[in-house]
């Protein structure tokens, strides 16, 4: 397929809503999008094959496979659990050293579980959980499971005390699979530094039950802003006032208030196509965030949400949340149609805004995981689409451009995530089972 600049599509289908335009992607470049385009970030340039047919990447870049599920093994003997999904970098106890904490989205039943071992276990009929994994630059230094006993770790988020929430895509119970003994759907807290010393792994109920994607913490209210990725209706995007916010490791457990995002007079975000489409945001109590007899998203008449297509990645920004929505297919019935959006969230001013569209028909597709680079605070998203599948970078102007294409297969990118000295960026290639170290010349602007 052509190369093709697809993040603006003339027609918003705003008309008579009331809502505004506004400088597009200025918010977290630093200027409006037609100032910021001119003289601004486009990219690393165009990749490059890699002669091993593992990572293309830019120019100067490099890799490092860091680790091979069902191949390497554990601290404690067993084999690295495989499907490495959504992970964060936190920083180890020695100056140069990081430490990841990463999800493996795995089913009951999987080849190579993550082991049960003591103090981390939920459920013994369950296969999927973390493992965390200490690294000095682009050297593996050691692997050690951290939970267990959970289904389908898929993404997660960083909290501003130090600790991993890994969320479960899934609302399995007992009753749809005679291997469980307790229902799922939880998000976990994981903690590197093992403050919790908990006798077996805790779900946070009150965070709701339900396809779990990701989550981000805003550091200064201690509030959280959760993803759901399901269908049948589509997920929807959700907040959590703490009980006890920013309490430290262990403190969500006091439970809090879940709530669900509502645009008035909008049932999907999918029809949105002009940067810089800004949306006022309510939130609406939810009735049973522990889904007793119907799904959370089931428990909402009309339109009193708004609801998302695959509603993915979810991260921290400074003064805002960054949210990814997957894909809006053709045949989904849906509003609109696109290949990948990536919305704004602002609590201060309780708005969301459109920051990246990605049309169909070119080049890329499917964003999932995001994070944010230290370099001018570009967006970078890990790619779970249709065909190739990439990492690509956000320029000042909105488009998207590729920052490395998984050359080994056609699996997907997940878990991507700077060193805390932004030196290294690490990524799961997930089917592959492959955690890989990139560095390079990442520039500021």
């Amino acid at each position: 397929m052509s190369v093709s600049r697809r993040q603006v599509i003339a027609g918003t289908g705003t008309a008579g809503l009331g809502f505004v335009l506004s400088g597009a992607v200025g918010s977290i470049f630093g200027g409006t999008a037609s100032a910021a385009a001119p003289n601004g970030f486009h990219g690393y340039g165009e990749l490059i094959p890699d002669p091993a047919k593992i990572v293309d990447l830019p120019k100067g870049f490099q890799y490092k496979v860091l680790s091979r599920a069902g191949v390497d093994t554990l601290q404690t003997g067993e084999k690295l659990p495989g499907l490495p999904d959504g992970s964060f970098a936190f920083p180890g106890r020695k100056r140069n050293n990081a430490v990841l904490v990463r999800n493996h989205e795995l089913s009951p039943g999987a080849t190579d579980p993550v082991p049960h071992l003591p103090g981390i276990v939920y459920d013994p009929g369950a296969a999927g959980g973390t493992t965390t994994v200490t690294v000095e630059g682009g050297q593996l230094l050691s692997q050690v499971a951290s939970l267990a006993g959970t289904i389908r770790n898929c993404a997660g988020g960083n909290t501003p005390w130090g600790t991993w929430l890994s969320c479960e895509e899934t609302e399995l119970t007992p009753a749809d699979d005679a291997r469980l003994t307790k229902r799922h759907g939880y998000v976990f807290e994981v903690d590197p530094q093992g403050r919790l010393n908990d006798a077996e792994a805790v779900p946070l109920k009150a965070l709701g039950r339900f396809a779990h994607e990701a989550v981000a913490v805003d550091p200064k209210t201690g509030i959280l802003y959760l993803t759901e990725d399901a269908g049948s209706p589509l997920g929807l995007i959700y907040r959590f006032l703490p009980a006890k916010p920013l309490g430290g490791p262990g403190s969500l457990r006091a439970g809090g208030k879940l709530q669900a995002l509502a645009v008035a007079g909008v049932p999907d975000l999918s029809v949105f196509t002009e940067l810089g489409t800004t949306l006022p945001v309510t939130w609406v109590d939810v009735p049973d965030p522990d889904a007793t007899t119907t799904s959370v998203r089931k428990q909402f008449a009309g339109n009193a949400v708004t609801r998302v297509s695959k509603a993915e990645g979810i991260f921290w920004e400074r003064t805002s949340a960054y949210i990814v929505s997957s894909y809006a297919k053709a045949s989904s019935g849906l509003a609109g149609v696109h290949e990948g959006q990536v919305w704004e969230f602002n609590p201060r001013k309780s708005t969301i805004e459109l920051v990246v569209r990605i049309a169909p028909g070119g080049r890329f597709d499917g964003p999932d995981n995001i994070t944010i680079s230290p370099y001018g605070s570009s967006i970078v998203l890990a790619e779970d689409g249709d065909g190739e599948n990439y990492l690509t970078v956000v320029g000042d102007d909105g488009t998207v451009y590729p920052l490395a294409r998984n050359a080994h297969s056609d699996g997907e990118w997940a878990g991507v995530t700077f060193s805390p000295d932004g030196t290294w960026l690490y990524a799961n290639a997930q089917v592959d089972g492959l955690t890989i170290a990139i560095t390079g010349p990442w520039r500021a602007r």
